[in-house]
This record gives structure tokens, C-alpha cells and sequence, in this order.
């Protein structure tokens, strides 16, 4: 079952990174909001694809980037996985439930989380 992983990123600002493993790649977007109370629709940009290893790690990023902390991880199941739009069913720790990431305009996504009532 292929993994996600929610990183909390201290650089250049405060943000948390949204990893879903995607054949050798984690597809990736960047949350602009505290994930512990987006329960509806929240805003966030798809920056680059992330090599495997950041589903594990934790620590400084090359470059002076900063560092990264795991705030939540867990596996999922793909619903929809296309270009512009994608759809999982996460099983984590702290974000459990259906999770869609949806392709606006330029660099900016809108995700939507209804989270699991179990």
C-alpha cells in the first residue's frame, strides 16, 4: 500500500509539505494552513515531486532550506490520480478519511478533507 506523509517545513516560511508516494516519486504540495484544523477545504501550491526518502526522514534539508519534522504519516489508497486532480482515502495517525486535491490556476490547488468519523 503506498505511504503519505505530512512534514511540518520551516523554510522559507512556516508550512507543512503533503507527500503521496507515487511509483518512485511522492507527488507534492504545499499546505498553507495548520493541518490540525483544516476539516473543509483549504488552500495549498503543488510544488516539485520529492524523492522516497522523505517519507521517512526527519531533519535539516540540503541548501540552507531548513528542516522538516513528521507531523503525520500513514498509508492510502488512490481514488483518482491525475495530473490535475487527485483523490486518496488516508489512513494516518492524525488525518484519517478522503483528502482531494484539485488544480485551480497556475501554481494553486484547493484541497478538501472529510475526515473519517471512526
Amino acid at each position: 500500500m503506498p505511504r503519505f506523509v505530512i512534514l511540518i517545513h520551516d523554510h522559507p516560511f512556516l508550512h507543512w509539505d503533503f507527500l503521496l508516494e507515487d511509483g518512485d516519486r511522492c507527488r507534492t504540495w504545499r499546505l498553507l494552513v495548520d493541518p490540525e484544523f483544516s476539516t473543509c477545504d483549504f488552500p495549498a501550491e503543488g510544488i516539485s515531486d520529492h524523492r522516497l526518502k522523505y517519507l521517512d526522514y526527519e531533519g535539516p534539508i540540503s541548501g540552507e532550506r531548513g528542516s522538516v519534522t513528521q507531523w503525520d504519516c500513514g498509508t492510502f489508497q488512490w481514488r483518482v490520480n491525475q495530473p490535475e486532480a487527485c483523490e486518496v482515502i488516508l489512513s494516518g495517525q492524525r488525518w484519517r478519511g478522503v483528502v482531494r486535491m484539485e488544480w485551480t490556476d497556475a501554481d494553486h490547488w484547493k484541497g478538501s478533507r472529510s475526515p473519517s468519523l471512526d
